[in-house]
């Protein structure tokens, strides 16, 4: 019997992928949690597994191809299958031997009308032929009360649901996404430019570029997925949040002296003792503190939602782009703890195994450049959170302490928050209590 292989779930919020490589073969055998080929998300890569033993029969999808949730991927014979059929095949190649000496070159254009069809489909093609495939895609059923129905668009159905609760006519918007795919931030552009006095389609104006060959060589690379969402999402949030970023200097002094003493008992346990293990045990003990800061916003019920729960995401730097996974119940863990599971995840993000789960639930985020050698820079926030702290590379300063300049290592802070949600009073508050806490290193022994 043949087994469709489909893509998977990925996460909230994620309704495709891009194949990045085909790790199998048509023939090839294969058992249950194979990798069979390797994709990327907006948010993470991975590989997705053969549900169960067999032979490749079909290949569905190709390197390059964007492929839905839901959609088929390949199909594999089950092993006790791929015996009986040997004798059907045996006939079939002796009723063809005749025309295969006259006239061999229409064997391979036979087998090119199907294989043709199923690239289509991975191109997302809306050809009604090959509508087996489409639902993961289009989604037809809870559409069906769409006016416009007949006219194909690619939108998932919580994207044409929101569309028809603020009554926008969802064939009307472009979609930024491949293909033409529309998002609910899509939908949200296209409402706002509507309700606005300015008059446009909805999308970002690009500007468009010279021709920088006249000047000299150049040499043209492709954004990845990751980059795509990243600059998608960056954009949204610098152009919908009204930020403010306060600026301060923590003396880690005494911290540093604590870390250099701790990290070989940190290194002991998996993990290694940085400044942002302990930047996260202080933010978590400063959101409890500051509660107002570990919420979201909600513009459409004016409310705000505060989480009694404290996940953390941290920036990391890959060679695939930015990626945030989270830390989560950062509150219930001690700093070493923090350290090793810090140092987990940063080589899970590099090495593109970080699960898409591990990327999503943050309601803080912190973005630490110190490494890179930067000072003070302005951290954009990440919706739906409403701040993200951003930390620089610390250096020895003097400062003036009972009297007397003494040198002291400072560390720069820069907070970015949503002033929609918070006010600058609430910002500075837990700035200063993150800079006391660091000036108090005893109460983070204490603290566990």
């Amino acid at each position: 019997m043949a087994n469709e292989i489909k893509l998977p779930n990925l996460g909230e919020g994620i309704d495709n992928a891009s194949v990045l490589s085909v790790l199998v073969t048509e023939g090839q055998s294969v058992t249950k949690n194979d990798p069979i080929i390797e994709i990327e998300s907006d948010k993470a890569t991975l590989e997705v597994p053969a549900g169960s033993d067999g032979t490749v029969s079909k290949l569905l999808v190709k390197a390059g191809d964007t492929v839905s949730i839901g959609q088929a991927i390949i199909t594999i014979e089950d092993i006790e299958d791929t015996g009986p059929p040997q004798p059907e095949d045996s006939s079939r190649t002796k009723t063809t031997e005749p025309t295969a000496e006259t006239s061999p070159p229409n064997s391979a254009p036979a087998e090119e009308p199907e294989a043709e069809p199923e690239t289509d489909v991975a191109s997302e093609s809306p050809a009604p032929t090959t509508s087996v495939l489409v639902p993961a895609e289009t989604e037809p059923p809870p559409t069906t009360t769409d006016p416009d129905q007949r006219s194909p668009v690619f939108a998932a159905p919580s994207v044409r649901q929101f569309a028809r609760e603020i009554g926008i006519h969802i064939h009307e918007v472009p979609g930024s996404g491949p293909s033409g795919r529309i998002s609910i931030e899509d939908i949200k552009t296209y409402a706002r430019s509507q309700a606005g006095p300015r008059t446009g389609t909805g999308t970002p104006v690009v500007v468009p570029l010279p021709d920088f060959s006249r000047f000299g060589d150049v040499t043209k690379e492709p954004l990845t997925r990751v980059r795509r969402a990243t600059a998608t999402n960056i954009s949204q949030a610098w152009s919908t949040i009204p930020h403010v970023t306060l600026f301060h200097e923590a003396d880690v002094t005494d911290v540093e002296t604590m870390r250099q003493k701790q990290k070989d008992h940190a290194t002991a346990a998996g993990g290694r003792l940085t400044i942002t293990a302990i930047l996260l045990k202080v933010v978590a003990a400063a959101l409890k503190a500051n509660p107002k800061l570990n919420a979201s916003v909600d513009l459409s019920s004016n409310e705000l939602v505060l989480k009694e729960y404290i996940n953390i995401g941290i920036a990391t730097d890959t060679e695939r782009g930015l990626y945030v996974p989270v830390i989560r119940a950062v509150d219930s863990k001690n700093i070493i703890e923090l350290a090793v599971e810090l140092t987990q995840i940063a080589e899970e993000s590099r090495e593109g195994r970080l699960a898409p789960d591990r990327m999503q639930g943050a309601s803080f985020s912190i973005s630490n450049l110190g490494g890179l050698g930067t000072g003070h820079f302005t951290p954009i926030v990440n919706p739906p959170e409403i701040a993200i702290l951003g930390v620089g590379r610390s250096t020895e300063q003097p400062q003036y302490i009972d009297g007397q300049l003494r040198p002291r290592l400072m560390l720069p802070l820069a907070l970015s928050f949503d002033h929609r949600a918070i006010d600058g009073a609430d910002g500075a508050r837990f700035m200063t209590w993150i800079v006391e806490a660091l000036a108090q290193p005893l109460m983070l022994a204490l603290d566990g």
